[in-house]
């Protein structure tokens, strides 16, 4: 494992391009094991979980091409087992995503318990109603199983959450099976929405995706595809929050200018210049102010993933902010440290934190707990006095590609520690 020593208190300024979202890269992965054809996605982004989705095909039969690169290309002619690595099932929360395609070519799943953030508080109950909507049924095993001896069934159900990769999972196995199928209470956000292209492009009759009813009806036999993953704007998000908590100059590009919209909203709403143009996105030197409250939401609204990130840039703003995350526990928590930096914080419950600044933070050292988090963190020992080190700095890269070079291309004194 290896940390990252951070000698804050410097503006950074520069450029970044962002690559594929990754929450798009491991749904359109898992897609090509509905198909015995070859799969081309470009634009993937060069992170653990790409990679550790890519190995879990191969571990089942695919043949995979340019793991470590932006294009991968994928043949799952020959699926041998219904059971993946165990291992690298316990590395990767969107290893549940294969799921449904693992029923649709073998008739049967064996998945052990998805590991990823809290993977004991995160549950994936919404995927296997699902799945089961769809005519799997459980059987005895270890960790998840199932099976669908008779083939996947198109069915009308309801998701108790608006879970995206549940949401994605029903998608995934209702493009497999026979007859048509309505997901409602789906998951609207824009990896979604590149899930059903990449579908559609397959072969499936797709429609909806983007809104709540999603509706798809399979074909006895899915096709090749090909696809250009969008950029990420949870990552492009992340850089703007970098360069407006140490007070530079950043342009992002890559990322859709109608995916910033909600990260531009806030932004905004906290006195950070900025402007899009010409598909980049750029924060301006500012001197932020707090807003009342910032509060998370289903797409379009501010994402949890970031929820981190503006509560680091919080603690830089004139006034008070109450951070307010719903969606997820835990999450807040990990940002108690920013109180030994000189934070003032007041944890409310494991869904809202106020934020009182603004305060000069001090470096010391940091845990990343979980990716978003650990990002988080990165920004704030950027924008501290002294020196900082964070790790494990496996849990940022897990999300954020070249993180160090990137940084350093920004004028960041950083090193990676073995």
């Amino acid at each position: 494992m290896s940390s990252l020593l951070i000698h804050g208190g410097r503006q950074l300024s520069g450029t970044i391009e962002v690559e594929g979202n990754k929450n798009a890269a491991l749904p359109l992965l898992a897609a090509c094991l509905l198909t015995d054809q070859e799969c081309v996605i470009h634009n993937v982004p060069q992170i653990r979980d790409v990679e550790v989705m890519a190995r879990l095909l191969a571990d089942i039969g695919a043949e995979v091409e340019g793991i470590g690169t932006t294009t991968l290309r994928v043949c799952c002619r020959h699926v041998t087992k219904d059971e993946p690595d165990a291992g690298l099932v316990g590395k990767l929360r969107g290893s549940v995503l294969l799921l449904g395609p693992l029923l649709a070519r073998r008739g049967r799943a064996r998945l052990a318990a998805p590991g990823g953030d809290f993977p004991a508080r995160r549950t994936i109950s919404v995927h296997l109603s699902a799945l089961i909507s769809l005519g799997s049924r459980p059987i005895d095993g270890q960790g998840h199983a199932l099976e669908a001896p008779d083939g996947l069934k198109g069915a009308s159900f309801y998701l108790d959450e608006a879970s995206v990769t549940g949401t994605e999972t029903a998608m995934l196995a209702a493009a497999a099976a026979t007859g048509p199928s309505e997901i409602r209470h789906a998951a609207c956000e824009p990896h979604v929405v590149e899930l059903g292209q990449f579908l559609r492009k397959m072969g499936a009759s797709v429609s909806g995706e983007g809104t709540s009813a999603i509706r798809i009806e399979g074909v006895p036999r899915l096709g090749r595809a090909e696809q250009r993953l969008n950029g990420d704007y949870i990552e492009a998000g992340s850089w703007a929050v970098v360069g407006a908590v140490t007070g530079g100059d950043i342009a992002i590009r890559g990322a859709c200018a109608d995916h910033m919209e909600v990260v531009a909203a806030v932004l905004k709403r906290m006195n950070i210049e900025h402007r899009l143009e010409d598909g980049c996105f750029t924060v301006l030197s500012s001197t932020p102010i707090a807003t009342r409250r910032i509060t998370t939401g289903l797409w379009p609204g501010f994402p949890s993933d970031l929820v981190s990130l503006v509560t680091v840039l919080a603690t830089q703003a004139d006034g008070r902010t109450l951070v307010h995350d719903w969606m997820y526990e835990l999450r807040l928590f990990a940002l108690e440290q920013l109180s030994a930096m000189s934070a003032d914080l007041f944890l409310c419950d494991p869904h809202r934190i106020i934020v009182s600044g603004p305060k000069r933070l001090r470096g010391r050292v940091l845990d990343s707990r979980d990716l978003r988090s650990g990002m988080a963190l990165t920004a704030a020992a950027l924008a501290a006095d002294g020196e900082s080190v964070l790790g494990p700095l496996e849990t940022v890269e897990r999300g954020y590609a070249n993180l160090v070079r990137n940084l350093r291309s920004l004028g960041a004194q950083v090193e990676k520690v073995e």
